[in-house]
């Protein structure tokens, strides 16, 4: 049964191995600059010398609040590519998830293995379980890249930094969570409707629909806002 799932999605698995190999090819070459640009401005120092305290000298911070404007203006142009990196947690879930129940049962090939003594729980638990380690794998490949990538202007937005859209989006743990979520919705909808497209356009929209609402309602209230006040 292993074998066959793994016959089944490998060609699913080397379209992901691509699309890795492609993003990176993107990624790599100008987290490189950002990361030789942060050095060579003396940003990453300023950042540095003010520490992680909750106030900071007011000529210290006027500094690298130079620097940092300076920084992200030349690089305000990458901020579309990173909007459209939020949506690929999606992908996997539209061609990883949607087809796996709903493309067996369309084209009625669940029944051949079930007549070769597999049972449906064994069935579902293997297609599930392969599915489901490649898509954390895809994703954490994916989340270390732009964890990576953003760690620069995430610096240089002291104060807002990664806890902002849609660096909160991509950094860590996160995206491995949105694309879980993603797959989970794709094979519910495939296997309530039983065919391909109509799970494909299910998941896209409730994924949509999902970030939306979790970004609009849920975030705000993830933790409370702090208040600090000094003389």
């Amino acid at each position: 049964m292993t074998w066959l799932a793994w016959r089944q999605h490998r060609r699913q698995a080397l379209y992901a191995l691509t699309a890795l190999v492609a993003l990176a090819a993107v990624i790599v070459p100008t987290g490189l600059k950002m990361y030789d640009a942060l050095a060579d401005t003396g940003l990453a120092n300023c950042l540095d010398r003010l520490g992680d305290g909750e106030f900071v000298p007011v000529p210290a911070a006027a500094a690298c609040e130079q620097l940092s404007r300076t920084f992200t203006n030349a690089y305000s142009a990458w901020q579309l590519p990173v909007v459209l990196l939020v949506l690929l947690p999606a992908l996997v879930g539209l061609f990883f998830g949607a087809p796996l129940v709903a493309r067996e049962v369309e084209q009625g090939t669940h029944r051949l293995v079930w007549t070769q003594g597999v049972t449906r729980l064994r069935w579902s638990a293997v297609k599930l379980t392969m599915i489901g380690l490649g898509a954390i794998a895809v994703a954490l490949a994916y989340s270390a890249l732009t964890t990576w990538w953003l760690t620069p202007l995430a610096l240089a937005m002291r104060g807002t930094g990664r806890f902002g859209f849609p660096f909160f989006d991509l950094y860590g743990p996160a995206p491995v969570a949105y694309t879980l979520f993603a797959v989970a919705l794709g094979v519910l909808a495939g296997t309530i409707t039983r065919k391909v497209l109509p799970a494909m356009a299910i998941t896209l929209f409730g994924f949509i629909g999902a970030r939306t609402a979790v970004t609009i309602f849920a975030r705000p209230h993830y933790q409370p806002a702090a208040e600090l006040s000094f003389p």
